[in-house]
């Protein structure tokens, strides 16, 4: 009997030996989904990814594209998936391109950056300088794609631990032409549970990420109004209708809707940034063209409407006709842009995790507007900036022509897009895991 028991102990031991082995084989091998995240930022700024989003990112630079004409841009980003590896959709939008990474199955979750650029010339000289005259990538778009490529390479290669499907959003004209609301009504939120979206800033320090629940960025939108009078010369104003006085009349008028007519704890903006009318000192003009921008966080409609009220009676007062454009050139006016409650401490505890509870920094309400906002009114949505902040350079701010991305922060983006997909995927996942309907392999 002894040999035998000895035997069957023996047996029992080397099993045990052999399950534990596998299972810290299984861990070190990215086999548990949730020790992933931590690897993303390493791999991320390894040189050779690390030189590779550098070079995607100056390619993108060289030619900046403008809203709905990024050929080129969206010609590279496929090129790039192609080589990755990853499956995607295109055209939607005219140039957007979605991207699919993991099962094929539910959850669903969207990662967006945007393509276009502006229409400006460049200032900043160096070897990788805009080559499009009068346009640049001053909003850091550039830098977007190539986090958002960053993040598909991280996810690809670790896909068989994905628990469910990512989707990847590359988004054209966003500055004011409303790309996301295209890309939704073209079904780019198709089976998508929660989005999120990265913005580069320069007024945080490199590392650091921020973000609040609620609001974070204002509902905007653009004006132009043309008043229109008699001309006649300046030595006989009596003989004409000066448009001129009229549109100085409603310039100050229209700061009257701030100042008097909204809750000084409500924050509302209008300004007047384009007067021009006449071309002689002594020649009073048929007519005062006039554009600016609003903002608001609440009543944005109202503003509007009281925008294109004032305008009018105004000119009226002063004898003169006027026509209000809320949409010139076609700027789409853009909602407030609204973080949910639930991915907002699902994206602080992620940064905490992966870069430390003190890389993460409470935003404060910005004035700006986001096309964003469309994704996030559509779906439960998150927003956040990033910092690249280097004290030791000075960064210029979005929409100069002196505005540069520092690239130290192209693998930081590209590790919180793939965390919070795969953290959000986990969770997902483990509170639907009975309900999700099948039989979405199709969409890959």
């Amino acid at each position: 009997m002894a040999p035998t028991i000895y035997l069957l102990f023996s047996l029992t031991f080397q099993l045990l030996l052999l399950l534990t082995v596998s299972s810290e084989s299984a861990s070190n091998t990215g086999g548990d989904a949730s020790r992933i995240p931590s690897k993303f930022l390493e791999l991320a700024k390894s040189p050779k990814v690390f030189d590779w989003m550098v070079r995607i990112r100056r390619k993108i630079h060289e030619n900046p594209e403008l809203g709905y004409e990024e050929f080129e841009t969206s010609k590279l980003i496929r090129s790039e998936l192609d080589l990755i590896g990853v499956k995607y959709r295109y055209p939607v939008a005219i140039t957007g391109v979605i991207g699919y990474i993991g099962t094929g199955e539910p959850p669903f979750v969207a990662l967006r950056a945007d393509m276009d650029a502006l229409p400006m010339q460049e200032g900043v000289e160096w070897e990788h300088k805009s080559k499009n005259p009068g346009k640049m990538h001053a909003c850091g778009h550039d830098g977007h794609v190539t986090m958002l490529l960053g993040a598909a390479k991280l996810l690809h290669k670790h896909r068989q631990d994905l628990q469910g499907t990512v989707v990847l959003i590359f988004q054209p004209a966003e500055e004011g032409l409303a790309g996301a609301k295209k890309m939704i009504e073209e079904g780019a939120l198709k089976h998508v549970d929660a989005i999120f979206g990265i913005h580069l800033s320069n007024r945080i320090p490199l590392g650091k990420a921020a973000s609040l629940a609620g609001s974070i960025l204002a509902g905007a939108g653009a004006f132009e109004a043309v008043i229109t009078g008699k001309g006649g010369h300046a030595a006989i104003p009596q003989h004409t209708i000066d448009p001129v006085v009229a549109a100085s009349s409603v310039i100050l008028s229209l700061q009257h809707l701030v100042s008097r007519e909204t809750d000084p704890l409500h924050s509302k903006v209008v300004t007047v940034a384009k007067v021009h009318g006449g071309n002689a000192f002594n020649v009073i003009p048929d007519s005062v063209t006039i554009g600016g921008t609003l903002r608001a966080f609440t009543g944005f409609t109202q503003l509007e409407q009281r925008v294109k009220e004032v305008i009018i009676k105004q000119a009226l007062v002063h004898q003169c006709n006027a026509s209000v454009d809320l949409t010139p050139n076609g700027k789409i006016p853009l909602l407030p842009t609204v973080n949910d409650e639930g991915l907002y401490k699902q994206f602080k505890s992620m940064v905490g995790d992966l870069l430390g509870e003190e890389s993460f920094v409470e935003a404060t309400p910005v004035m700006g507007g986001e096309d964003f906002s469309y994704f996030a009114k559509a779906i439960p949505g998150h927003f956040s900036f990033l910092g690249m902040q280097d004290e030791t350079k000075g960064y210029a701010s979005s929409h100069s022509p002196f505005y540069r991305i520092n690239e130290d922060v192209l693998p930081y983006g590209a590790a919180i897009h793939a965390s919070m997909a795969v953290q959000y995927l986990k969770d997902k996942k483990a509170s639907t895991r009975s309900d999700s309907p099948k039989g979405f392999h199709d969409e890959l």
